[in-house]
Order: structure tokens, then C-alpha cells, then sequence
């Protein structure tokens, strides 16, 4: 495990089989994102948040202190004691060259995924509820973009530097204007697998609309 220092991101970057695997867990997913929107909590407060038993929240602070996710901020005992993560963001590689730590890897981004599009469906789910205004401030779509794997990557890191400038207020609550919400973005980018490749040959000349969008 390593902990990256870079102008207002800090990253720990996972790459042992056992953390990877630990990290997979819901709950403390759910704990490390609590812990880095909501800052420094107690296993008490991190229960209610979360809709868990102080006594499972405490288990699992341990388990991701166990591989430095997250640290006790100081004072307090017992449960009461709070803790905070160590870096903002968590990152891995699932193409490493050790086999079984790519296996822990892609499990972990599996579970990832999955949690990313549960969270989508509460918002869906909820939405009918929510003001006019934050129900058109929300956003859901998808283009299709013809790419090389270099220019994907580029769009990646080109939309992170787009909401780079927001991630001071995540330590910052007084940087928070007044009505802000605490929002998720979701940034995919993937080669189509769902339509075969096209032979060269088949590639449409520059007349042949490319979308159905005007």
C-alpha cells in the first residue's frame, strides 16, 4: 500500500491481495465514504449514519486501520473514539502482474460498480421527491465517441481536472456555499464490447452521419 501526495488529492493506492479484499466489503465502503464527506466520526456516529450497530461499524474501522485506510483522530475511548481516513480518494491497479492480486483487484472494482449503480437507483428511486431544482441540476446520459486509447485516457483526466476544483470543500465545510448538497459523479469511459469491431472496409466515409443527433 502506498500513500500519493498530489496538490489538493491524496491517494492510497492498494496493491496487497488481503487489502484489496478487505476493502470489497459494503460496509466499509460505505464507512470510508462517510468518514470523507462527513469528516472525523465515532463508531457511534458512523452507526446511525449508516444504519449499523456502533459494534459492526467499530469492527470494521479496525479492519481498514489494519490497512492504513484510516486512523483514530485522538482522544475519546471505546466507541466513542473518532477516526478519520488518511487520504481522500482510494485507487488499484486490477492489471497487476501478480495474478492473485489482479483477481482481488477486479472483485474489488466489480463491487465498486455494483455499488455505484445501487446508489443510481436510490437517486431515481427518490427523485420524483426531490425540488424541480435539483431534479434538472442532475444529469444521466452517454455518448459514443470513435477514440484511441490514449485520447480516452485524456478525456479521463481532462473531466477529473473539471471537478478537481470542488474537492478542497470535501476537508473545507465553511468553502461550502449556501445550498450546496453533497452530489455523486460517476466518470466511465470504456471500448464498446456490445457491437463487434468493424473491418477498416466498413468504416463509414465522412458523408455518413455518425449519430442521430442534428
Amino acid at each position: 500500500m502506498e500513500h500519493e501526495q498530489i496538490p489538493t488529492r491524496t491517494v492510497t493506492r492498494l496493491s496487497d491481495p488481503k487489502a484489496l479484499r478487505a476493502y470489497a466489503h459494503p460496509v466499509r465502503k460505505k464507512l470510508i465514504v462517510a468518514l470523507r464527506t462527513r469528516g472525523p466520526l465515532t463508531a457511534t456516529q458512523a452507526g446511525r449514519l449508516l444504519g449499523e450497530s456502533s459494534g459492526t461499524c467499530s469492527f470494521h474501522l479496525r479492519q481498514l486501520a489494519k490497512y492504513g485506510l484510516v486512523e483514530e483522530t485522538g482522544g475519546g475511548t471505546g466507541r466513542e473514539k473518532p477516526w478519520r481516513t488518511t487520504t481522500m480518494f482510494t485507487a488499484w491497479d486490477d492489471m497487476s502482474a501478480d495474478p492473485e492480486a489482479a483477481a482481488a483487484a477486479r472483485e474489488l472494482t466489480e463491487v465498486t460498480a455494483q455499488g455505484y449503480f445501487s446508489e443510481l437507483t436510490r437517486w431515481l428511486e427518490r427523485r420524483p421527491g426531490e425540488s424541480e431544482e435539483w431534479q434538472r441540476a442532475a444529469f444521466f446520459g452517454d455518448r459514443f465517441v470513435w477514440v484511441t486509447a490514449d485520447e480516452l485516457a485524456e478525456v479521463g483526466r481532462e473531466l477529473l481536472a473539471v471537478t478537481d476544483k470542488y474537492l478542497e470543500r470535501l476537508a473545507k465545510p465553511e468553502l461550502r456555499p449556501p445550498g450546496a448538497r453533497l452530489a455523486t459523479y460517476l466518470h466511465l469511459g470504456f471500448p464498446d464490447v456490445t457491437l463487434p469491431d468493424a473491418p477498416s472496409s466498413d468504416t463509414p466515409n465522412s458523408d455518413t452521419p455518425s449519430t442521430d443527433t442534428p
